[in-house]
């Protein structure tokens, strides 16, 4: 099915925001046919999410019945994030979602999206990037699935605060947005055929013509006022649910 309206959500860390956040998601997904043709989640959808072989986490519950009944109505992608990457085939084996653990190409209109959640690139300081580079690898998500469920799940729920790399100086997350942004030209100038490019992780929306007629957008965060995105192949536009 062609995409020509596409709607672009991030960083709702569902499972770590008061319960009117996960409400308003829920109403939102109900609502997204109407917005648009297609739906993509950037990543961060979940504060935490590790899809074992035989278990996943019972917060999310409520979301994935959702989920699952829109992908049968309309496309829907989805990127992992920092907090979410571990899918494994989980989305698109029980929920016929379209998923990859980094970067996703959507077609869109006659244009082309590239999809990426973002971390790695903003991280001012090197525990960040340290923390990213070995969450990523293979070995470290392959020791983890050893861990029973409930145990796994009470580690994160214990250590994230030492782990993540949060901040909330605003200069500090200034310079994160700057950053992402200047990633963003470079990969549209490297990628003539990408006519937009949709990123998350900042939390910081934010929306430019890199090039004529190519665009990076973030739409900012779910968890920080209902904020999303649609684009289309000749528009663009930051909007927030409820607003």
């Amino acid at each position: 099915m062609p995409i020509e309206r596409l709607v672009i959500v991030a960083d709702a860390h569902l499972g770590a925001v008061p319960a009117e956040v996960e409400e308003a998601f829920i109403e939102f997904l109900d609502e997204v046919p109407s917005i648009g043709d297609g739906l993509l989640i950037n990543g961060d959808l979940f504060a935490f999410w590790f899809a074992y072989r035989r278990a996943i986490p019972r917060a999310g519950a409520r979301v994935l019945s959702r989920l699952a009944a829109l992908a049968r109505t309309i496309p829907v992608a989805m990127t992992g994030g920092n907090h979410d990457r571990w899918g494994g085939t989980f989305w698109e084996q029980e929920l016929g979602i379209r998923y990859s653990a980094d970067e996703l190409r959507i077609p869109l209109g006659g244009g082309s999206v590239v999809a990426v959640h973002g971390d790695g690139v903003a991280e001012a300081r090197w525990s960040g990037r340290l923390i990213h580079t070995v969450f990523r690898h293979p070995v470290t998500s392959g020791i983890y699935r050893l861990i029973h469920p409930d145990v796994g799940f009470w580690l994160v729920e214990r250590f994230s605060g030492r782990l993540a790399d949060s901040n909330k100086d605003r200069a500090v997350l200034d310079a994160a947005a700057a950053r992402q942004r200047e990633w963003a030209e470079q990969r549209l100038q490297q990628s003539p055929e990408v006519t937009l490019l949709a990123m998350g992780h900042t939390h910081r929306p934010a929306l430019a013509e890199i090039l004529p007629g190519r665009w990076y957008v973030n739409p900012g965060a779910w968890m920080d006022g209902l904020c999303y995105a649609t684009a289309t192949a000749s528009s663009i536009e930051l909007k927030r649910f409820r607003a």
